[in-house]
């Protein structure tokens, strides 16, 4: 009997169908062994040795595989293929002891008879650079996380907790929250002039002043505009130029780990961690290749499996002229790896056979299906027609679509629509229909939602495939975050402690020091670089930092403030204190008394809905902050994005759901 240990049970169900009753599949559950809870769990005067320990949920998993273990003629390490799964197998060897002349460590990206079989026909050995790669980043998350919370403890409120990734994707919120609320906007104008041309009417924009481009933002002036309109109403409109261009509009890569969680939630709405459970249920039921994959590289045999597939059922002129070959752009891709794509590219969404198959798993499925298929397809072909009309001195522009060759768009839709214009040369006249001039104004940049933050994330190097889901999972649980409809907002505590941070701890915050330390990961996989360096050039002028700020760093004196009245509960004196969701007041006899309540802050604003109230700020279930009339339960006005709304017509009808109480 051979034993072939796996990290899921639902895997192992799979895999035993191709390896046949020779083989025991048994299943770890994941992680065998950690570092301890409650305390560090590693030394760091011994080259940060690290102290694990097998946790409860896993001992029986442990006791299985030991015992499965003495019988076996070969014990077969079939993990995930990354640095997780590598550590994984190594932490079961060390905790069950097995004998290395047992053991075979396999990989494969996808559930099927061919990869499994060729698997097990070429075993390697535990790559330890892989895990030393692993163990780094758990070590020294756990060394930030341990000596940078305790003091932001001390200095702002117990509980509190610090990462070297969350605090980076907080303070993107924080800072990206404050550009949007000091950002002035700016009103401008555009002019836009209808013409026609036997009777087929077409839109030009103003873009040019006597030759002079110009932008949507200089034309700042109500009374120069209306100037324009005024002259150009009574000048001859002619064609003056008249251009068009074929161009082409190419499919997309196939999927990574950050563009699935992406579109998945543009396409289907799903949140990254619903994605990444439904792409974990089709991979371990052999539907799809890896799911947390930075690379965007398909192997030979699947781009000429998708080669055969389009000709088949689309026909000859859908194929690309040859194989397409994508590169992957995000830093520290690991290219040989694959990139997300089905296992067998003739299985079609409505014939999965997965034992709980959901009306989601298919969607998404057929999502990463579609793009597979689309990227070995022919590219859109379209013409573009620019247009520019004179009206004396003043130049209008019109641009025109016509799409001559639907390509990979005939499976994958993309919003980009036909344009028409009249047939036009040259000197040809035009009738102006009428002229106006439109206001504007300058817009702050948008909040980011989970996809948005996932791209910056990747783009700038932080994290890696399988951090993404854990690290927007973390910001909320913190309460440093909330996402509201679909935009994260920055909680008052989450400000609180990026200010701490950045002005105490800015390497921690600081994108480009952390982007750096993954490529120092990404060196000690490779074995370039000894982990434990790497962990001493870190650790020795930050925890130098941490003995100097406990010193000199007050703890913040806008806290434990007395308030000037008495608790109504117990008559004790009341102080201000700060929990996750910010500032609040409570009893100075807690735990004996519990009495708290919220701190209102009141805004520069009066009710845009009764007109008598006055604009506060509060904080509803689970603590998200928003904006609410002090009239309440009078008037029930909210909302999420400021004091006020961009759209204060829209507020006359407007029914809350938020009930506000004081905690007692």
């Amino acid at each position: 009997m051979n034993l072939v240990i796996v990290e899921s049970p639902a895997k192992s169900y799979t895999i035993k169908k191709y390896l046949g009753k020779d083989y025991e599949i048994l299943a770890s559950y994941g992680h065998v062994r950690d570092l301890p809870k409650k305390e560090l769990g590693v030394d760091v005067e011994k080259d940060f040795d690290p102290k694990y320990i097998i946790p409860p949920k896993s001992r029986r998993a442990i006791s299985a595989i030991k015992d499965k273990a003495k019988d076996a003629k070969i014990v077969y390490l079939a993990t995930d293929h990354d640095r997780e799964g590598e550590a994984i197998s190594w932490h079961v060897v060390q905790a069950c002891g097995l004998q290395d002349q047992k053991i075979k460590r396999i990989t494969f990206t996808e559930i099927t008879k061919n990869a499994i079989l060729d698997a097990v026909k070429n075993p390697r050995e535990i790559d330890q650079d892989l895990v030393n790669a692993q163990q780094a980043r758990r070590i020294l998350d756990r060394l930030v996380g341990y000596k940078l919370s305790p003091f932001l403890w001390k200095k702002i409120t117990a509980g509190l907790s610090a990462g070297r990734v969350q605090s980076i994707a907080v303070r993107l919120i924080v800072d990206r929250e404050r550009e949007i609320k000091n950002f002035v906007p700016k009103i401008y104008f555009v002019v836009l002039a209808e013409l026609s041309k036997n009777k087929k009417n077409f839109t030009t924009k103003l873009t040019a002043i006597d030759g002079k481009p110009i932008e949507d933002e200089i034309l700042a002036s109500k009374k120069d505009v209306d100037k324009i309109v005024d002259e150009a109403k009574k000048e001859k409109w002619l064609v003056d130029k008249v251009a068009a261009e074929d161009k082409l509009r190419f499919p997309f890569p196939p999927f990574t780990t950050s563009t699935l969680q992406q579109s998945a939630n543009y396409g289907l709405g799903f949140t990254s961690k619903k994605t990444m459970k439904l792409a974990q249920d089709l991979y371990e039921a052999g539907k799809i290749t890896y799911m947390r994959t930075d690379s965007s590289n398909l192997s030979w045999l699947a781009v000429n499996s998708v080669r055969k597939f389009i000709e088949a059922e689309y026909g000859k002129r859908y194929l690309s002229d040859k194989a397409i070959n994508y590169k992957t752009k995000s830093k520290g891709a690991q290219e040989a790896h694959e990139a997300i794509r089905p296992t067998y590219i003739e299985t079609k969404p409505e014939e999965l056979k997965i034992k709980t198959v959901t009306p989601d798993h298919t969607k998404l499925y057929e999502m990463i299906r579609n793009r597979t298929i689309a990227c070995q397809m022919k590219p859109m072909e379209y013409q573009e027609i620019n247009v520019e009309v004179k009206a004396g001195k003043y130049t209008f522009s019109a641009q025109g679509r016509k799409i001559k060759f639907d390509g990979f768009t005939s499976l994958t839709p993309i919003k980009f629509p036909e344009i028409e214009l009249p047939i036009l040369k040259a000197k040809d006249n035009l009738k102006l229909e009428s002229i106006k001039n439109e206001e504007k104004q300058t817009q702050p940049p948008a909040r980011y939602s989970e996809p948005t933050l996932i791209k910056v994330l990747e783009k700038e190097g932080i994290g890696r495939p399988s951090t993404y889901v854990p690290i927007i999972s973390t910001i909320q649980q913190r309460g440093y975050v909330f996402l509201q409809n679909r935009f994260f907002y920055p909680q008052e505590i989450g400000e609180m402690v990026t200010d701490l941070l950045v002005e105490n701890f800015p390497d921690i915050v600081n994108i480009k020091f952390t982007a750096n330390v993954e490529e120092e990961f990404d060196s000690i996989a490779e074995g370039k670089l000894k982990w434990t360096a790497m962990l001493r050039k870190f650790y020795d002028p930050f925890i130098a930092n941490i003995n100097t700020k406990n010193k000199t760093v007050e703890k913040s004196k806008e806290f434990n403030q007395k308030i000037a009245k008495k608790c109504p509960k117990c008559q004790s004196e009341l102080i201000m204190r700060v929990g996750k969701f910010g500032k609040f007041i409570a009893c100075t006899s807690y735990p004996k008394c519990k009495y708290t309540e919220n701190i209102v802050e009141k805004s520069n604003y009066k009710c845009p809905k009764c007109k008598e109230g006055d604009v506060v700020t509060r904080h509803g279930k689970g603590g998200r902050r928003f904006w609410g009339c002090n009239k309440y339960p009078k008037c029930d006005y909210i909302n999420f994005t400021g004091p006020l709304p961009a759209d204060i017509s829209k507020i006359k009808n407007q029914k809350s759901k938020i009930q506000i109480k004081n905690k007692k």
